[in-house]
């Protein structure tokens, strides 16, 4: 029940009650009054029995006296005795009317029928004795008769007086019972008023006012500092107090609440940024090799709980080797065909042993219950590679983070395809498309390179030309010769190895730069590759093409030879190779300084 329900019924009840205890002092006054004035009556008629009584004797005294005595003294107090006892009569007569019950009516009457008897015997004596009849007289008063009414007067005077006293008694005790009851309930009736307001005062302002408000202020002050985890009252009741504790419910869930949004408002701007991060990082790699260390130190920082891997694709986008990876993940193997995961060939993502999961890939352990997220990472309509992500069973992070996992696997795909796509344009820009080769351009660039360092350290450049060229297209076909060309190309990168970089200069030439080689080495080289040409079985679609030379020019930059004049001087010597029989190769310095020179035979 509410307070104020409480209140205003303890407030009425209170107001009731003392107006009934107010109405029982009232009645309790009024029966103490009803009392007193049934004793009075009660005195008064007493007073008029016994005067009446007297009175009769009184008479009776006065007649007898003056009958014997004759002197007229005593029949004057006869005379006023006997106007005295007619006006109390009366005084009884008036009583008669409202204060007397039947039955002391009765008695009252006969005690009048007796008195007036009386009176007639002595009035009768005086008057005989007045008129000379003095032994009548006398015999009257002193007769049996007299005697007998005397008697009867005072006999039914003695029971007026009786029925008058006993009724006045019994008035008494009624009054008194009642103003006694009157003001027993008086009495109950404040004490219970007391007992409401002190119930009121304890039930209600203490144990439902002051005491729930004493506890919730402390919860109030716990909860003004924020902290959120106090304990409130439990309280079902349904007054205001049950109100207040209900709001501050309120409050505190909804700073809990709070607190848990912004925890995750910090959890993910924390995320969000560390994704940005991982963007910007991605975005300044020169290569997959640099960029896959770089996705696997961040996908831990950002899921902790989870462990992955990181796939390319291979040239043929049928296997997804692994690149890096982070945590513990041991359900996928590290390659396998695309063919094997469902996100691969969907090109979405795709849930493996997740309650209510979907089919588990099959590069994925089956006996396990992880949960596993293949990612595909695409870009420009192509799939470069895919992003995998497992958990523990019975965790919930890898669906939380399937969000944060689309919104990096986009961004890394983009990275990834960017990548590749730099590099094929980077390898059509420096490579020969037939040969696979460095081209012209590289080719000027490594000798611009050359020129801009200036260096003490030696440098070489050898220029090669496949001998009679021409006649492998014509004999063969050109498909033929690009084959020769192959070939010429993979035995001088062969031979050469890290060494020097293998150019094609253009049409059958190539060239081959050497820095930090000097005189001795690069024609060493020179005749290496001579060699492993001449000596190399060339057969193109079962058919041999014949022994194939090649004509080599080699400069150095030893002698204080400039390194702006290595492509006039290798030239020139590739010149002179071709003009002695071509097979062999050239050098541009001295045979006192250490030339050395070998021309094979023409075939």
């Amino acid at each position: 029940m509410r307070i104020s329900t409480i209140t205003n019924w303890a407030y009425w009840v209170t107001v009731v009650l003392t107006l009934l205890s107010g109405g029982a002092f009232i009645m309790a006054v009024r029966g103490a009054d009803q009392e007193r004035d049934a004793a009075t009556t009660a005195w008064k008629l007493d007073e008029i029995a016994e005067q009446l009584q007297s009175a009769a004797e009184q008479t009776t005294e006065d007649a007898r006296l003056y009958v014997l005595k004759g002197e007229q003294r005593y029949l004057a107090a006869f005379g006023g005795a006997k106007t005295q006892e007619n006006a109390r009569q009366q005084v009884i007569k008036r009583m008669d009317a409202g204060l007397l019950t039947e039955q002391e009516r009765k008695a009252l009457q006969t005690a009048e029928t007796d008195a007036e008897r009386l009176d007639a015997i002595e009035e009768q004596a005086v008057m005989d004795y007045t008129d000379g009849n003095v032994d009548k007289a006398r015999a009257a008063l002193l007769s049996p008769e007299h005697e007998e009414a005397q008697s009867g007067l005072l006999s039914s005077v003695t029971h007026f007086t009786d029925l008058v006293d006993a009724r006045a008694q019994e008035d008494l005790r009624a009054a008194k019972e009642k103003a006694d009851l009157w003001g027993l309930t008086a009495k109950a009736l404040l004490a219970l008023t007391a007992l409401v307001f002190l119930s009121v005062l304890y039930f209600v302002l203490k144990r439902r006012v002051a005491q729930p408000l004493l506890q919730m202020s402390g919860v109030v002050r716990r909860l003004a500092k924020q902290d959120y985890t106090v304990e409130l009252l439990a309280d079902d009741r349904r007054d205001e107090i049950g109100d207040m504790n209900e709001a501050i419910q309120i409050f505190r869930d909804n700073g809990l609440e709070r607190d848990r949004l912004d925890a995750e408002l910090r959890k993910d701007r924390q995320i969000k940024d560390l994704i940005l991060q991982l963007m910007h990082r991605l975005q300044a790699c020169q290569d997959g090799a640099e960029l896959a260390p770089i996705m696997a130190r961040y996908a831990i920082q950002i899921f902790p709980n989870l462990s992955g891997h990181l796939f390319f694709m291979n040239e043929g986008r049928t296997v997804a080797v692994a690149a890096s990876t982070w945590g513990a993940p041991t359900r996928s193997t590290l390659d396998f065909p695309s063919v094997q995961c469902w996100g691969l060939r969907r090109g979405r993502p795709h849930l493996s042993e997740i309650e209510h999961g979907d089919v588990p890939c099959q590069h994925l352990e089956e006996d396990s219950a992880d949960g596993g997220l293949c990612m595909p990472l695409a870009a420009h309509g192509d799939t470069v590679g895919m992003v995998y992500f497992e958990q523990s069973s019975g965790a919930s992070d890898l669906l939380d983070a399937r969000v944060y996992i689309e919104l990096i696997a986009e961004n890394l795909g983009l990275a990834i395809a960017n990548l590749q796509l730099r590099d094929r344009l980077t390898n059509l820009a420096i490579k020969d498309p037939l040969t696979g080769l460095l081209n012209r351009r590289s080719l000027d660039e490594n000798l611009n390179r050359l020129r801009r360092e200036a260096t003490d350290l030696p440098a070489a450049l050898m220029m090669v030309d496949i001998d009679h060229f021409k006649r492998f297209n014509d004999d063969f076909g050109h498909d033929a010769g690009d084959f020769v060309m192959n070939q010429v190309a993979a035995i001088m990168t062969d031979v050469t190895g890290a060494r020097g970089t293998v150019h094609r200069f253009g049409g059958e030439e190539f060239a081959i730069v050497m820095p930090g080689s000097g005189k001795a080495a690069v024609a060493t080289v020179a005749e290496a590759i001579r060699v492993a040409v001449e000596k190399a079985p060339i057969t193109y679609l079962g058919r041999p093409l014949g022994t194939v030379t090649i004509s080599v020019g080699v400069a150095a930059t030893d002698s204080s030879q400039p390194a702006a004049t290595l492509m006039q001087r290798a030239d020139q010597a590739l010149l002179r190779a071709k003009a002695n029989g071509r097979n062999a190769v050239a050098t541009d310095w001295n045979v006192d300084e250490g030339f050395t020179q070998s021309i094979s035979r023409r075939i």
